[in-house]
């Protein structure tokens, strides 16, 4: 595949260090130009395929229709997610031959399971396995609760590369993390190979940044609103090093920016950056000269206020939250409520195509 590169921040960062581009969508426009910044992979969620989806309703309208005379049986959902598989595997063809080039660390295409699966850990990994078939280069999310902790590890030792999500937490990513070494574990165990695995997991910045802020306006908090844009930076970093010291093999990726340093902070560490592309062009536009900033910790004057922030402890420890607690957490709960919400506004719009209303 020959690549015409864009020079900026974004390139000079995946050229000079071991930080890798993701690009926060699957929208197959926007993941070309991504990887003409350096980009080596692509996140997807419920709410972004939707997105994408009805960006592209000259595309996928038309092809609704035609799903729904093919599939004469399916549900409105059914249809939907067969559009979100279609959707899936073109971003996931721009991404093979860098797929192959990086032996399987780079190179793919992120689906996630079905959000009204969450309560099952048994049809979580089905459905992880059955979107890892579809193409070589697919890894498959699974949110990090405590019904998720259990589809991590069988997914993995079924070979599946696993994108933990709905994570914001530093408890949440060790845990998981930990989840993924056991599925490793159990496969080479068995002599099954894990070569070409590429596990990661995501710590959602900035939805923990909106979450203690939302907690913090609720408990009439008197601190620095700017330190409230260094929460996600604090515990990504923090799980950062934990991984290190615990020796675990899966890379941490940073998802959910709200603002610049959810990758300029990042940048240097052996971690993956998922930048929707509006924000990766911002910051490739820029005149930022890239700098390695991963280990540097945070300013102290920024750290006393977060941890006078009880909510914020939770997130920031280690042992801060139970997997009991991952379930009722606020960025969690609010998360999976916002998933749920986007398959039910694919399901609107696929009636719309095949039971337009009079």
């Amino acid at each position: 595949m020959s690549i015409e590169y864009t020079p900026g921040p974004l390139l000079d960062a995946a050229r000079n260090t071991p930080t890798a581009l993701w690009n926060d969508s699957s929208d197959p426009s926007e993941l070309a130009q991504s990887i003409s910044f350096g980009g080596v992979g692509a996140t997807c969620n419920p709410t972004i395929a939707y997105t994408c989806i009805n960006q592209r309703r000259d595309v996928w309208l038309p092809r609704i229709a035609e799903l729904a005379k093919e599939m004469p049986d399916a549900t409105e959902s059914e249809i939907g997610w067969q559009v979100v598989r279609e959707l899936s595997l073109e971003a996931a063809k721009l991404l093979e031959p860098i797929f192959e080039a990086e032996n399987g660390r780079n190179g793919r295409l992120s689906m996630q399971t079905d959000p009204r699966l969450a309560r099952s850990a048994k049809a979580l990994a089905d459905q992880a396995e059955e979107f890892h078939n579809l193409a070589k280069n697919i890894i498959v999310k699974i949110p990090a609760t405590s019904v998720g902790l259990e589809a991590i590890e069988e997914a993995t030792y079924r070979g599946v590369s696993v994108n933990v999500t709905v994570s914001f937490s530093v408890a949440q990513a060790v845990t998981t993390g930990e989840a993924i070494e056991r599925g490793l574990k159990r496969r080479e165990a068995e002599g099954k190979d894990t070569s070409q695995m590429g596990p990661v997991v995501t710590l959602m910045v900035g939805r923990l940044d909106d979450w203690i802020k939302e907690v913090a306006a609720r408990d009439k908090m008197f601190l620095d609103p700017g330190h409230l844009e260094w929460c996600g930076v604090a515990a990504f970093k923090r799980a950062y090093q934990e991984f290190r010291k615990r020796g675990l093999r899966a890379r941490m990726l940073s998802a959910a920016f709200r603002n610049v340093m959810h990758w300029s902070e990042f940048v240097g560490g052996d971690v993956v950056v998922s930048p929707p592309f509006t924000w990766a062009k911002l910051i490739n536009d820029s005149y930022y000269q890239m700098e390695e900033r991963m280990d540097i910790p945070v300013r102290e004057d920024i750290m006393k206020t977060l941890l006078s922030i009880p909510e914020f402890v939770r997130a920031y420890e280690p042992d801060g939250m139970t997997p009991e607690e991952f379930d009722t957490f606020g960025a969690t709960v609010k998360t999976l409520r916002g998933f749920l919400q986007a398959d039910a506004d694919l399901d609107t719009l696929v009636r719309d195509v095949i039971m337009p209303a009079p």
